[in-house]
């Protein structure tokens, strides 16, 4: 191939996978439009009046916003913290870890960053409700009398999207970035069309109409941050679907085509509201002309479908990073396409999604309303995102501690002062997504607290694998014919399954392989690196596993990769001894026990180690214990 059909190459696949993150990565801000201006002069608690200064201010807020928050912070700097080409905020936990030495500091990062995690779902709830919310309610543009069918169609619309995530968005995701492509060149074209008619709102370009708002109306203005912060919503959605598309499309994507036509609309409305103040009430719709409204309405509805489904899927592959790391009980995952290996879907996630969904737009009713329970999320999450990266630059890229705390130090600033400026949303709806946060995060850290005690409960009991070995084989226990395999979370013990086994069995097979899975703090491990084999024995093989946190983990698969490396283990020869824990609460131990019992249910309510490891059913035997917590 010559270097220019090579050239020619490279350029296309850019360009193809630049379209598809249209569709994935920049749903969920390219929505914002619909709302986020409407939010800044309408909300219920910090109104700003709709005056030439005033808008002017605004928009110079919001374009400054994309500029600094999005284009400086996000699509330039963090996309450079990949984790072996992967990102989001499990990504950065593990690549965070690995650079800090200080037990405790390492250890107050991952909580902080569990948290980041646990408000990325709480953000995830809002963003269906409102996106759809907003756009259903062109309706009532086109005539009034529609307004009482505004919820029940945006529930419609909403059943409908989750009652099709377990079909995956194979079939449907190639439509997706050509749907996109028309949404933000519709916005640009709206923007645009307004913007000739009032070309003095470009000064708004220039930072000086935003100081000269804060010199103006500092209170209002600080608070008005809270409604401006709508603007840059989805920005995590850059970093977590970075290892879907890449740096460079996600990157080339923005700069071409989301900037431009974002700032054009949201110009545009400013246009608009410079001459015609009373349609502050919805300035988007109010952009079209009225035959257009219908239309406008429909591509309104499937943009915010698109940018559900975005946030929709990266609560999926946030939940598979989060079981693969040890952080949420093991849950049924299922892989929706055989050619992508990230679309997957997740059955207990995706229902309590659409159940706190539903709960919210019944229980707001508007995007007006739901507007003031946006932003405390979005913002808390920026933050920590700021400070696990600042880990990084010092550790991993070598910045000297000036320069970290200039960049870094200067960025979460300003994430602190979104976030400062949406706390008074809390009692107008910002507790509802800190709530479901603060639950996510019990759960993660009682999950992850209870696995540590249950393993030292087990090592107690335990012993070496070293001396075990010589002694039962000098018993001459009778052998069985094939290969049992037995899991164990420390390698170098004897698995608590092996020893119930001889305890009721009284017997051996001819071959025994005590099997370790680790789950490493990379993305993906290559098939001919995941396991290495160590002999005992003639009898005993010690096999560890290493998958990264987004890998499937795949016993049966693995046994092919012994087989490959001289162990015999043929699956219809082949039985796989799990351990099976029935926990007792204790009092006086290290941990409360209400979270002892919320420890015990988690485990009992998780799926099967059989059905996680991919283990054929007729080949499992599991052997009980019981364990005071």
């Amino acid at each position: 191939m010559s270097v220019e059909s090579s050239s020619v190459t490279v350029h296309g696949r850019l360009g193809v996978l630049s379209l598809a993150a249209l569709g994935v990565v920049y749903g969920d801000i390219g929505t914002s439009p619909l709302y986020a201006i409407q939010a800044v002069f309408t909300n219920t608690l910090h109104p700003v009046p709709v005056e030439p200064g005033n808008i002017l201010g605004i928009l110079s807020l919001v374009f400054w916003s994309l500029i600094i928050v999005v284009t400086l912070k996000y699509v330039i700097l963090i996309l450079r913290a990949d984790n072996r080409g992967e990102g989001g905020i499990m990504a950065l936990i593990a690549l965070a870890q690995r650079r800090i030495g200080h037990l405790a500091l390492g250890r107050g990062l991952i909580l902080l960053g569990l948290f980041g995690a646990a408000l990325f779902y709480g953000d995830g709830v809002i963003t269906p409700a409102i996106s759809v919310l907003s756009a259903v309610e062109g309706l009532e543009i086109v005539t009034p009398s529609l307004d009482h069918w505004v919820i029940p169609v945006t529930l419609a619309i909403l059943l409908g999207l989750f009652a099709v995530q377990h079909l995956g968005t194979a079939r449907v995701g190639s439509w997706f970035g050509p749907l996109m492509v028309i949404w933000f060149l519709t916005l640009g074209t709206l923007g645009l069309h307004a913007i000739v008619s009032e070309p003095g709102v470009l000064v708004a370009l220039s930072p000086l109409p935003a100081l000269a708002f804060f010199a103006a109306h500092p209170a209002l203005a600080f608070f008005s941050l809270g409604s401006v912060v709508l603007t840059v919503t989805g920005v995590e959605a850059l970093y977590a679907d970075m290892g879907h598309f890449g740096r460079k499309p996600v990157r080339l994507a923005w700069v071409v085509l989301v900037l431009p036509a974002l700032t054009l609309n949201y110009f545009g409305q400013g246009a608009l509201l410079l001459d015609e103040p009373q349609a502050a009430t919805n300035p988007f719709y109010h952009l079209a002309p009225d035959w257009a409204l219908v239309p406008l309405v429909v591509l309104a509805t499937v943009a915010t479908i698109i940018a559900s489904q975005a946030v929709i899927s990266g609560a999926f592959s946030l939940t598979h990073q989060a079981i693969q790391l040890g952080y949420l009980p093991r849950m049924k995952v299922r892989h929706t396409s055989s050619a992508a290996y990230g679309q997957i879907y997740v059955p207990a996630i995706n229902w309590l999604l659409f159940v706190a969904v539903v709960m919210l737009v019944l229980g707001f009713g508007s995007a007006e309303a739901l507007a003031t329970a946006y932003g405390i999320a979005v913002t808390g999450t920026m933050g920590i995102t700021t400070v696990l990266v600042f880990v990084v630059a010092r550790r991993r890229w070598r910045w000297g501690r000036a320069h970290t705390w200039l960049v870094l130090g200067s960025l979460l600033t300003i994430d602190l002062a979104f976030f400062a400026a949406n706390l008074p949303k809390f009692s107008a709806g910002g507790w509802f997504p800190l709530t479901v946060a603060a639950l996510i995060f019990t759960l993660m850290t009682t999950w992850k607290r209870g696995r540590t005690l249950l393993l030292e409960r087990l090592n107690q009991s335990s012993l070496s694998l070293v001396d075990f070995v010589p002694q039962i084989e000098m018993d001459g226990l009778p052998t069985v014919v094939g290969t049992a395999v037995y899991l164990t979370a420390h390698p170098n013990q004897v698995p608590s399954a092996l020893l119930h086994s001889l305890k009721h069995f009284k017997c051996l097979h001819e071959r025994v392989v005590i099997l370790h899975v680790r789950i490493l703090n990379e993305p993906h491990v290559l098939p001919n690196r995941r396991i290495q084999i160590r002999h005992i024995n003639s009898r005993f093989q010690q096999a560890c596993l290493e998958l990264g946190f987004m890998d499937t983990p795949n016993l049966t698969a693995a046994m092919v990769l012994c087989r490959d490396q001289g162990i015999s283990c043929e699956i219809e020869n082949t039985t796989f001894f799990l351990g099976r824990e029935t926990l007792l609460p204790t009092l006086g131990t290290a941990m409360a026990l209400w979270r002892q019992r919320l420890y015990i249910w988690l485990l009992r309510n998780a799926r099967s180690r059989a059905d996680y490891f991919g283990l054929p059913p007729n080949r499992v035997v599991e052997l009980g214990v019981q364990i005071h917590l």
